[in-house]
């Protein structure tokens, strides 16, 4: 039986939705004010487009938030995988290990991993990456294992085993299709908070767009608040594209076996 919100519960979520969506409006508007405060328009984020070094910078937070996502979805897949299969002696230490970039300070991971750093990889923006993955293996390990334990894993491991398939085969053929939100939304997790990360890019000196933004918001006031809401606007829009894929893919691959 579908249960009917009362009038508290909507009351809740009406002000719970007004308590998130205003402050965002209020800011939408004020990016769209004109010089001096006076009309509407869109100069402020055409203006973003056009400050030297927006393009370099985004191209290199959009390199670097990729290859964080392979990096991460590529170490911490299989190691849950393992974990939930046959490793439940490791799931405390995995666990812990998993947990640790929440209380470790920023500074202490940035200037204490550098050093075990190899030279080459210093002086390259690549360097972030694994830092990057460092920070959201929490939020990764807590999506791909909340996921790995609501389906039938040893199932579908014994099955595609006893049907010649290697455990590479079992992985991306059978595991990774079976639980395709999770990895999506962790893949969108580590993708948002690659992006967005500020403090690691300038204590290890890299310009990325965050860094940029930072330096091209003390010219222009509205167009500070026009960066805030482009970024957040983008990522939403990534995330409905990455939520929507899936679907995407599923309804065109059922019309090119009804048009076979």
């Amino acid at each position: 039986m579908k249960r009917t919100l009362g009038w508290s519960d909507r009351t809740i979520l009406i002000a719970a939705g007004l308590f998130f969506i205003t402050p965002f409006l209020a800011a939408a508007e004020y990016s769209l004010r004109g010089y001096g405060g006076k009309g509407h328009t869109f100069a402020n984020y055409t203006w973003i487009i056009h400050q030297l070094g927006f393009g370099p910078a985004l191209f290199t937070s959009l390199r670097i938030a990729a290859v964080s996502v392979l990096l991460l979805l590529l170490l911490m897949i299989p190691t849950v995988v393992y974990v939930q299969l046959g490793g439940r002696r490791w799931a405390r230490l995995v666990e812990i290990l998993c947990l640790l970039p929440l209380v470790i300070p920023v500074v202490s991971l940035a200037i204490g991993a550098q050093v075990a750093m190899p030279k080459k990889l210093q002086s390259t923006s690549y360097e972030l990456c694994f830092f990057y993955v460092i920070i959201c293996m929490p939020y990764v390990y807590r999506t791909l294992n909340t996921a790995l334990s609501s389906i039938a894993l040893p199932t579908l491991v014994e099955a595609s085993s006893s049907l010649g398939a290697s455990s590479v085969k079992t992985l991306t053929l059978v595991i990774i299709p079976a639980i395709r939100s999770a990895t999506v939304g962790a893949a969108f997790i580590t993708f948002a908070i690659s992006m967005g990360e500020y403090a690691l890019a300038v204590l290890l000196h890299f310009h990325t767009l965050p860094t940029w933004a930072t330096n091209a918001a003390q010219e222009n006031l509205y167009g500070s608040v026009a960066i805030s809401i482009g970024s957040l606007f983008s990522i939403w829009f990534l995330l409905v594209i990455f939520s929507y894929v899936p679907t995407i893919r599923s309804a065109f691959s059922k019309k090119i076996e009804r048009a076979n």
